[in-house]
């Protein structure tokens, strides 16, 4: 399906680190790419370096006052609370602007080699920190880094760019960059705001033209309604946005073992919802897309065998679910955790979902969810909301 893929890797990608007992741990995504390599994930993909993005670039979304801000804190170590920096999210750290800014630099790679051909799609699992707003640090995030490669591609030329969020937080950060821009369609499916951070992204946040679009789930929604709501969604948006390219943050803390969240999902739900957004990557946007990781706080059942998946399914070799983890990846995960790692790659689920076009229930909260976002953005797109 795929005719070239990049992987966006360096070993320093994983200094981003807000010290022992913070939820967004390293390891996640140092195990990440060790499963891959281990299971030959990587073979199948071109892995590249990167370098950290520019003052000039991080400006494209984010205040000069802000990047001065965090370069301050980054020097000495030092709190900047004004910035959101030194908070309990966000721990203040020297080096803070030269790993945020590298992180920033991998999805802009990842954009750049999609925006030129270089590669038809383009991973960073180490991204995906989309709560960062314009002039401050928030929710574990730093830079913006999927906001700061849209903007980039808006700066190329880029007219249309769909941006599809799946982790179980609301993108916020992105939603608010780009709110008034009609340019940009952002695609939130979240737990909702009333049982979670950062308790924005309830529907009626519609933005230019409806191009702001909300799926608030209820906490406990698990598989089946999660993919109920998304193809209920997200398909006849992006069909009728068309956009020139599809940008896509995957947080895996939709999880069912995820410790901040309330959803149910298995990584067999996730790994379908990757298929589909791989599917729709080549029907909607002439195959162009760029990828990137996010939440996910389970560092060692949930995070590694999620993002491996994910990879492989853009690297167009999807993995059998049943496939074994390799001897020497446990080790490594007893050796870095002192945690007992996963047999295999699957939760032992086979997701199914009965598609919204055959009958919308009101008595279902799911059904509910989806019939409140339909009504509030659909009509802006010529879409009936009614299924």
């Amino acid at each position: 399906m795929s005719r070239s893929v990049r992987v966006v890797w360096d070993d320093a990608l994983i200094a981003y680190d807000f010290g022992p007992g913070h939820p967004l741990a390293p390891v996640r995504v140092e195990l990440t790419m060790a499963l891959a390599r281990e299971l030959g994930v990587l073979d199948a993909v071109e892995v590249t370096g990167c370098a950290p993005a520019t003052d000039d670039e991080l400006a494209l979304v984010h205040k000069r006052d802000y990047i001065e801000a965090v370069k301050r804190v980054s020097a000495t170590g030092r709190p900047d609370l004004a910035h959101g920096l030194g908070t309990e999210d966000n721990p203040a750290f020297a080096g803070v602007h030269e790993a945020s800014a590298l992180i920033t630099g991998a999805s802009l790679a990842a954009a750049r080699a999609v925006w030129t051909g270089e590669a038809e799609h383009a991973v960073n699992v180490a991204g995906g920190l989309h709560h960062a707003m314009a002039a401050a640090a928030s929710g574990f995030c730093v830079y913006n880094d999927p906001a700061v490669a849209i903007g980039w591609l808006l700066a190329q030329g880029a007219s249309r760019i769909a941006y599809v969020d799946v982790d179980v937080h609301h993108g916020d950060g992105v939603q608010a960059l780009f709110y008034d821009d009609p340019r940009v369609l952002t695609v939130s499916l979240h737990e909702s705001p009333r049982t979670l951070f950062p308790g924005t992204g309830f529907p009626e946040e519609r933005g230019a033209e409806g191009t702001a679009v909300n799926v608030a789930l209820p906490a406990g929604c698990g598989d089946s309604g999660w993919l109920r709501a998304f193809h209920a969604v997200v398909p006849p948006l992006l069909r009728e946005f068309a956009p020139e390219i599809l940008v896509t943050q995957h947080g895996c803390d939709s999880h069912a073992l995820d410790p901040l969240a309330h959803m149910m999902l298995s990584l067999d739900g996730q790994r379908t919802a990757y298929a589909a957004l791989h599917e729709l990557a080549h029907e909607t946007a002439g195959g162009r897309w760029v990828v990137t990781g996010g939440g996910g706080y389970e560092l060692v059942q949930v995070v590694p065998r999620a993002w491996t998946h994910l990879i492989a399914e853009v690297s167009g070799h999807p993995l059998a679910p049943a496939t074994a983890t390799p001897e020497a990846w446990r080790r490594l995960v007893r050796e870095r955790t002192r945690q007992t790692p996963p047999l295999t790659l699957t939760d032992g689920r086979d997701p199914e979902f009965s598609d919204f076009s055959a009958g919308y229930d009101p008595a279902d909260p799911i059904d509910r969810a989806i019939m409140a976002t339909r009504k509030a953005v659909f009509p802006f797109h010529g879409l009936d909301p009614l299924p």
